[in-house]
Formats: structure tokens, C-alpha cells, sequence
């Protein structure tokens, strides 16, 4: 018996072996490898989109398809409430103070030579592509200033994107030129070809279905809406008609003890600035319902694809915005939370459905998050930011996630005064008729955010002659009406003047700790913005 127990053994052996190996090649050809491939990513970024004020009611495709379908982040902020400065943080994973991009302009380091030469090469994208092997597509708005002559044309293809299809300069619906990669293609006002966020859809679905399926893919669409000029699709035209901006308890009201700039604004509003921030509060509206059709196409071709469920998909906005708060007509720039607050949701590969999250996330996060899914190791980076990847799969809670950010911004403005409102002096700028200015040279400032189980506060310095402080007790005054920086104790400032002084002085892994106050140390505002300072002593003699 045992002879032919083992004469049995060989062929049967082989059979096993022949077995395995066929079923090996079917399952590393499909289910096998679908679980053991690296995920893709998707990043929709949408362009001056707030959460403060309902910017995300007209999304109702997109809260389900992506929110009810993941995460949501109640707490998600920008290092600077400006499209160039955020979108540089977006990239780098850094502060504006570690990317050198302060404003909307060339000089202001928005698209320059000197961010190609510096920061270009090393955004997460090229990282992605160079050492993680993913296929990169970008369509849409990138920096302000991209495709600037001065800044080597749409010629230029920043390094890192497999496929480049980039707007020149600012957000327009029609009439704009787009380098694919690296050549012009004029588009005109023709709805059916040439309405941007539609055509950014139809070339996002193009990648999707030409793409190789040998390698993961990043993909990131950045929409031009809601920015100005705010045209919408013919079809969308109609919709809201009786929307009007909300008039939440902060909307034309006095900013009287805020700083000079929001004081300056005139309360109550004219009613031809109510009726122009109510119009183009409706308009924003009407050109997100193409973003939620874009959001939608992308998501079922994934579905159709097969990929869906091997792909994140991030949905956020570059800053927020305000129409009427503290009787601002609109724009952003400004520290509260309406303009440096975002949307922020995501779905994906352990991300349990229905989630909502308090914990606090900044943009400098989105870059080391995509990275750490991609398998890359933050650490090796230069990055200010941290992975949320773990709090999206509920492996961290508060009390080893950090608590608190930094937001900052440098005002623009020049030492001229402007011909139509001499008696505000030199330095305004974005100007409405009626003489509210929306933004100065000394509209320069550094926040602290916290948000933690027992605080969730702000406290902002300004680079100004005043040293202007401004805290607020969120939790007890979510609309900022009340700046309570003359009323708390000389302990708390010197505490949170410490960390930001911290925070502004931190690069990389120093970003991303609580940080220790040091007991010893002895408030002093005037030691803030060391770097500004020359500019600010400068403009100050050209104005006397």
C-alpha cells in the first residue's frame, strides 16, 4: 500500500503544482493584484470655495459621492487665504515662510524663476513620479502667474506631471489659452467646446480611459469655479434666482475693534454693495453645479473602470471667502473663518463611509497624506505638513494628533495712494467704487489656530506700527464678532506670542510638534516678522 501511495504522490504532485502555478497568473492578473496594487489618487481642487457661508449647498453629487462616501473634515484650514500662496503650500507641503510665495504677483514669487528653480522640482507630484512610479495628469488653474512670459510661457512644463494641461495665468470660463504640455491651445466662448470646467472634465475622462493600467495613477483637475468672473454654464443660468449671500450675524456689522483695514470698511453697506455681493453670491453658486457634474462623470468613470475602489478622492478649495462680513463687499485675504477655512472630504481604499472629523488639518497636510499613500516616506521630505492618512483610517485619535496651525499672509499694496479714496493714505489696494479696500501693504500677519478637546481658539499678530493683536474664543464666538486680545491675562499672550514665534520660525519635522512653552520667555510682539521688517521700515520713510 505504501508503494502505491507514493506512486500516486509524483503525478499528483505535478497536477498541484501545474494548478497553483495557473491559478497564480489568473489572480496576479486580476483580483490578486487589484488588492496588492498601490492606490490611485485623485485631488479636485476648486478655486475660492468657503464652508463658512454655504459654499458647498450647490455640491449635493459631490457630498455623496465623495462625503457620505468617506470623510469629512470639519477643521481643515490653508496656511494663507490667497490662491498662489495656498497653492504653493498645496504642492510643497510647506508654509508660505519655507516657499517664499507671498502673494499673487511675479515679484511676490507666484510662478517666478526662483520657485521653478527652488521649490518646483520637489513637489509631491515629482516625487510621485520620480521615486514612487505613479503616472501624474494635471487640468486646470495652477499658479496665477503660470504661462507668464517672464516665467518661461506655456512652454513651460513643471516638473513632475507625466500629463500637463495647464491654464494660462487666472481663472477664466472662456477665452483662455491652455499649454498641453507645453504647446498653446487657444479655446473661444463656445459653450460645447470650450467652457472650462467641462473641458477639464471631458480630458480628465480622456486620461482615465487612455492611461496605463500597468501603474497607479495621480490625477489632479483644478477648477476654475467659484472664482471670478463666475460665468455659468447656459443650463445653470436660471438656477438660485432667489439666493441671496447669507446674512449671518456677522455680515454688515462693524469690525470696530478689529484691525484698521477692517474698521475702515463703511457699515452699514451701500445697497448697491449688497445688491453686487448678493449677485455674484448667486453666480458662485451657479458655476459649482458644473463642478458637481465634473465631480460626478469622474467618480462613475472610475466606477465603470473598475477602479473605484482602489482610488482616494480628495475634494477641497484653495482659500474660502466672504461677501458682506464685516461689511467686506468680497474677496478673501483676511484671518477669519470664512476666508481661511475650506471644504475638505475624502474617499478611499479603509475609509469607512459617513465619517465626520474634528480634527485639525491644514493644506500643507494634502502633499505628505498623498505621499504616505503612495508608500512614500514623509520623513525624507523637507515638508512642514503631516500625514492624515491614519486619521482617515481611525488609526490616531486627538490625543496624539496636534493641535494647533499657522496661517499667514503678506498684504500687497504699494507707498501710493489711490487717486479715488485719498483719505484712506498710501498702501490700500483692491479697491471697491465706494472706497473699501480689501487689502493694504500692512495687511501682513501671522495666526495661530488651535483646535483641541479643552481650547479652540485664534490668535493673529499684525506687522504693522500698532503690533495689532486679535484672539478669539471660537467655541463661544464662531462668528469672531468680539476680538478678546485687552481682556485675557498677560499669560496666555506671552504663551500663544511663543508659539507663533515657534510656528513661524518652524521648517519640517519642527512644524509638525505641539511645542513647549518656555515659561522664561517674556512677551514682545515687535520680535515678530524679522523678515518684513526691512520693507515695512522702508515703506514707512518713502511715506513720511
Amino acid at each position: 500500500m505504501k508503494m502505491g501511495s507514493n506512486r500516486c504522490f509524483r503525478p499528483t504532485l505535478l497536477s498541484c503544482l501545474l494548478i497553483c502555478v495557473t491559478l497564480w497568473s489568473n489572480l496576479s492578473a486580476g483580483v490578486f493584484a487589484k488588492s496588492y496594487r498601490r492606490p490611485n489618487i485623485v485631488l479636485i481642487l476648486t478655486d475660492d470655495l468657503d464652508i463658512a457661508i454655504g459654499g458647498l449647498s450647490p455640491l449635493n453629487k459631490t457630498k455623496k459621492l465623495i462625503g457620505d462616501a468617506g470623510i469629512t473634515f470639519t477643521n481643515a484650514f490653508v496656511a494663507s487665504p490667497l490662491c498662489c500662496p495656498s497653492r504653493a503650500s498645496i504642492l510643497t507641503g510647506k508654509y508660505p515662510h519655507n516657499h517664499h510665495v507671498i502673494n499673487n504677483t511675479l515679484e511676490g514669487n507666484c510662478s517666478s524663476k526662483a520657485w521653478q528653480k527652488s521649490e518646483e522640482a520637489n513637489t509631491f507630484p515629482a516625487l510621485l513620479k520620480a521615486s514612487a512610479g505613479y503616472q501624474t495628469f494635471f487640468a486646470g488653474k495652477y499658479l496665477n502667474q503660470y504661462g507668464h512670459s517672464e516665467a518661461g510661457g506655456v512652454e513651460h512644463v513643471p516638473p513632475g506631471w507625466s500629463y500637463w494641461i495647464g491654464l494660462e495665468k487666472n481663472s477664466k470660463y472662456y477665452n483662455y489659452t491652455l499649454s498641453v504640455n507645453g504647446k498653446a491651445q487657444k479655446h473661444g466662448a463656445d459653450y460645447s467646446k470650450d467652457y472650462l470646467t467641462d473641458v477639464l472634465a471631458n480630458m480628465s475622462l480622456d486620461f482615465l480611459q487612455y492611461k496605463s493600467s500597468f501603474s497607479p495613477f495621480f490625477m489632479m483637475v483644478s477648477t476654475p469655479a467659484p472664482h471670478s468672473p463666475w460665468t455659468a454654464a447656459p443650463q445653470y443660468q436660471d438656477s438660485f434666482n432667489s439666493t441671496k449671500a447669507p446674512r449671518d450675524p456677522n455680515f454688515n456689522v462693524h469690525g470696530k475693534d478689529k484691525h484698521w483695514l477692517i474698521r475702515q470698511a463703511k457699515t452699514p453697506m451701500s445697497n448697491s454693495s449688497v445688491q453686487f455681493l448678493d449677485d455674484a453670491f448667486r453666480k458662485r453658486w451657479q458655476t459649482l453645479l458644473s463642478v458637481d457634474d465634473l465631480v460626478e462623470k469622474i467618480v462613475k468613470r472610475l466606477e465603470v473602470r473598475g477602479e473605484l475602489d482602489n482610488t482616494y478622492i480628495f475634494f477641497t478649495s484653495d482659500n474660502g471667502y466672504h461677501t458682506g462680513q464685516f461689511s467686506l463687499p468680497l474677496d478673501k485675504r483676511q484671518l477669519y473663518e470664512f476666508d481661511i477655512r475650506v471644504p475638505l472630504m475624502v474617499r478611499g481604499p479603509n475609509i469607512k463611509p459617513n465619517q465626520t472629523s474634528q480634527m485639525l488639518v491644514a493644506n500643507v497636510d494634502l502633499g505628505p497624506t498623498i505621499l504616505d499613500i503612495a508608500g512614500y516616506d514623509v520623513n525624507k521630505t523637507q515638508m512642514d505638513g503631516m500625514s492624515f492618512l491614519p486619521v482617515m483610517e481611525g488609526r490616531m485619535n486627538s490625543s496624539s494628533w496636534r493641535t494647533d496651525i499657522l496661517v499667514e499672509y503678506e498684504g500687497e499694496g504699494s507707498n501710493v495712494t489711490d487717486p479715488a479714496c485719498p483719505l484712506l493714505g498710501p498702501g490700500v489696494s483692491e479697491c471697491f467704487p465706494d472706497c473699501v479696500c480689501e487689502d493694504s501693504y500692512n495687511n501682513t500677519y501671522a495666526c495661530v489656530r488651535t483646535v483641541a478637546p479643552s481650547a479652540n481658539l485664534q490668535y493673529c499678530e499684525f506687522d504693522d506700527n500698532q503690533v495689532f493683536v486679535e484672539v478669539y474664543n471660537v467655541t463661544a464666538d464662531p462668528y469672531q464678532l468680539t476680538n478678546i486680545a485687552g481682556s485675557i491675562g498677560q499669560d496666555f499672550l506671552e504663551k500663544m506670542n511663543h508659539r507663533l514665534m515657534m510656528l513661524q520660525s518652524c521648517s519640517g519635522q519642527s512644524c509638525r510638534t505641539p511645542g513647549v512653552y518656555d515659561p522664561r520667555y517674556k512677551f514682545d510682539p515687535r520680535q515678530m516678522f524679522t523678515g518684513h521688517s526691512w520693507r515695512l521700515s522702508r515703506l514707512r520713510q518713502t511715506m513720511k
